[in-house]
């Protein structure tokens, strides 16, 4: 008997995946509909293997290439061979050949990559096989080529402008050690027997500190920062977290805008792409790095079960930019609402990069504040007991 891979939907409008054997698409969904569930689709699953995850330009670069191929006329198995004894990495070439063995055997494209786990991106597979059900697959790959450039390029810029930050940021850090592990001492050799500040004693205790136990201090702050790290993967401390970004005053409003622009470049290629959307509305969830914004996606989709219009069930989310929700409602009212969505998508694009920008600009000041703060406050205390130390030589002259 079959064992089907299926995406179905709860009565509250959850999205349920799973596997579940059957004779027939027909029984299946049969079976389905006693639990509750209502079938949306389903794929006879072929053996899932753990590929690792491809990159944003490594799934750019696949698209692009097949999209090439199959437009040229060359078959599919074929273009899959070809990419594979062009790709170097070997990690790549075992995915690509395991794709190949499943063509072989009879499945799609999309089945196959989604049976490689989580090789490929969720969002890709989908528009494969919205691809394949069109007739289009070599128009759909380009499109996607398209896409995680984009993403790519996005993401790279953003990269380099946090580059700056995050560099300062280790600067402050190495600096404070070595000047409080191996500078300070030396000086506070000529302070012993005095009546010190409180500043100068806050400082002298952690110098104190760190020459004693740096080694212990190191492993210590190591393992806080993994065990925070695991603690915030936890879904409620991250969803929290995430709920406080959104909060903050200016970087709040900046992150909204790169989130709503994941969001809104994927809505526009799935939607665009006969995708249903609810089925879209699921896929998009999972692209906008946000646990708090993706949450709210549950009273999305019902609201869209019960006949709002898609600006109507997106406006009570907190986190996007409302220019999203004028702009589908537009759309939705001159009946362009495609042209309407890839509009706003590319906008937001444009937006996103502005923002990361803006967050680097107001980040550079903040560190360099703190930076200057520490050093200060450093100074003042080395400064004070010696400034003391020569008004009594004064004073005794």
């Amino acid at each position: 008997m079959p064992n089907y891979k299926y995406n179905a939907l709860a009565l509250d409008g959850k999205k349920l995946n799973g596997f579940r054997e059957a004779a027939s698409v027909d029984q299946l969904s049969t079976l389905l509909s006693k639990d509750g569930l209502f079938l949306v689709n389903a794929d006879e699953s072929v053996s899932k293997t753990h590929s690792p995850k491809l990159k944003t330009q490594e799934v750019a670069d696949f698209c692009r290439q097949l999209s090439a191929m199959l437009s040229s006329g060359i078959t599919l198995i074929r273009a899959m061979m070809i990419i594979a004894q062009r790709d170097t990495k070997p990690s790549l070439k075992k995915t690509y050949n395991s794709v190949i063995d499943d063509l072989k055997r009879g499945s799609t494209l999309s089945e196959a990559m989604a049976a490689r786990g989580r090789a490929f991106p969720e969002l890709l597979i989908n528009m494969m096989k919205a691809g394949e059900n069109s007739g289009r697959l070599d128009a759909t790959a380009l499109k996607m080529a398209d896409q995680y450039d984009k993403q790519y390029r996005l993401n790279g810029k953003i990269k380099s402008a946090t580059t700056y930050p995050v560099i300062l940021l280790a600067m402050i850090i190495v600096v404070m050690l070595v000047i409080f592990a191996f500078v300070l001492p030396s000086f506070f050799t000529m302070f012993e027997n005095m009546e010190l500040p409180l500043s100068t004693r806050i400082v002298l205790g952690i110098s104190n500190f760190l020459t004693h136990y740096f080694v212990q201090f190191a492993a210590v702050t190591a393992l806080v920062v993994i065990f925070l790290i695991s603690i915030f993967r936890l879904p409620g401390l991250r969803r929290a977290l995430d709920r406080f970004k959104l909060k903050v005053p200016k970087i709040g409003k900046l992150l909204g805008i790169i989130y709503t622009s994941r969001f809104a470049r994927t809505l526009a290629s799935l939607y665009v792409s006969g995708i249903p959307m609810i089925q879209s509305l699921e896929i998009c969830r999972s692209t906008i790095g946000n646990k708090y914004i993706e949450d709210q996606f549950d009273a999305v989709i019902n609201a869209l079960g019960n006949g709002r219009t898609l600006s109507q069930a997106l406006s009570p989310v907190v986190g996007f930019d409302k220019k999203l929700y004028s702009t589908i409602l537009i759309g939705e009212e001159s009946g362009r609402l495609e042209q309407m969505l890839d509009s706003v998508a590319d906008q937001f694009d444009y937006d996103s990069e502005l923002a990361s920008q803006r967050l680097v600009t107001l980040m550079e000041p903040v560190l360099i504040v703190i930076m200057a703060v520490i050093v200060a406050f450093v100074m003042i205390s080395v400064m004070l007991p010696i400034y003391q130390m020569y008004s009594m030589v004064g004073a005794e002259a």
